[in-house]
């Protein structure tokens, strides 16, 4: 299968999975907050889903998937999280701390999926190995 419909596999579960409670949400509570918000998550899944890929991308470098993934990233998610209304961005300082915040879950997540797959192919190359 080729990446880009595996990236859009990827994204489209998630995001009608996001997209189909907000509508049963907004069927039972009108067209609340939460609604919105499960929309906008969804969207964040269905980019972050795309973006996977990029790692399957065997002619690029680790830090060649990671400085694409990230400008992607910058492109997509960071500008859904703006436009969500989930951060107030009332002034330039908002919006460079929303992107202080972006840069620090991004690393957090990226450390921990980074280790957890190390610690899981060393299993997996242990296991082999018997």
């Amino acid at each position: 299968m080729n990446l880009l419909k595996k990236g859009l596999i990827r994204g489209l579960i998630p995001f009608i999975l996001f997209t189909v409670t907000s509508l049963i949400w907004t069927q039972f509570e009108g067209g609340s907050a939460i609604s919105k918000s499960l929309l906008f998550y969804g969207l964040i899944a269905f980019f972050l889903g795309v973006a996977s890929v990029i790692y399957e991308v065997e002619r690029w470098s680790f830090i060649q998937q990671i400085a694409v993934h990230y400008v992607v990233m910058l492109l997509t998610v960071f500008p859904t999280l703006l436009l969500s209304g989930t951060y107030p961005i009332d002034s330039f300082r908002d919006l460079v701390s929303v992107y202080f915040l972006f840069n620090e879950m991004g690393l957090i997540l990226f450390l921990t999926t980074y280790f957890i797959f190390k610690w899981r192919n060393r299993l997996y190359i242990r296991k082999q190995g018997e």
